[in-house]
């Protein structure tokens, strides 16, 4: 953050505008983050790696509390509102923000797991692909940047290997 007197909030955006509000709140002059992770989107055979938002809807933006920003922030094109509790706009705290950012890769991806974080038996969520939204176990590295997981289909465990990104931990 720029600034010390500044603070994070969460945003609520419309559907698939995200990009958009971080744009629009940019050129009014906020820090904007929307951090993005990479997924597999398949199409008429076809299969590519796109940036998707992490938390679907919603960004971070940095405003000062008392310059009375919020009109400006909840007027921007792709903004519904700031996230609210009552009358006061949800906080996020700048270690949660730098948590976050210091799990990007070179081309700014949210890492959503380390495999070097895992041990057999954790459970993980495939995010992407065509088992996107199963949950398995964590067996082992694969090779590469690929790992093996054990999935329960029609009634029994199959053995998958997925690239490390396509999966989270299911806490």
């Amino acid at each position: 953050m720029s600034s010390p007197s500044r603070q994070w909030y969460a945003v609520y955006t419309q559907a698939r505008m995200e990009m958009w509000a971080r744009s629009n709140l940019w050129e009014r002059g906020f820090e904007v983050y929307l951090p993005q992770y990479r997924r597999e989107r398949r199409h008429a055979r076809k299969t590519d790696w796109v940036s998707a938002p992490l938390f679907p809807r919603y960004l971070f933006v940095a405003a000062d509390p008392k310059a009375g920003q919020r009109r400006s922030i909840n007027s921007a094109p792709g903004v519904i509102s700031m996230v609210s509790f009552g009358e006061r706009p949800a906080t996020v705290s700048d270690a949660l923000i730098q948590d976050i950012m210091a799990r990007e890769d070179e081309h700014g991806h949210v890492q959503l797991v380390d495999p070097n974080t895992l041990s057999p038996g954790d459970q993980v969520r495939l995010h992407s692909g065509a088992m996107a939204d199963h949950i398995g176990l964590y067996e082992r590295r694969g090779d590469g940047e690929r790992v093996v997981i054990l999935l329960n289909l029609l009634g029994r465990e199959v053995r998958v290997k997925v690239p490390s990104d396509s999966i989270a931990r299911v806490l």
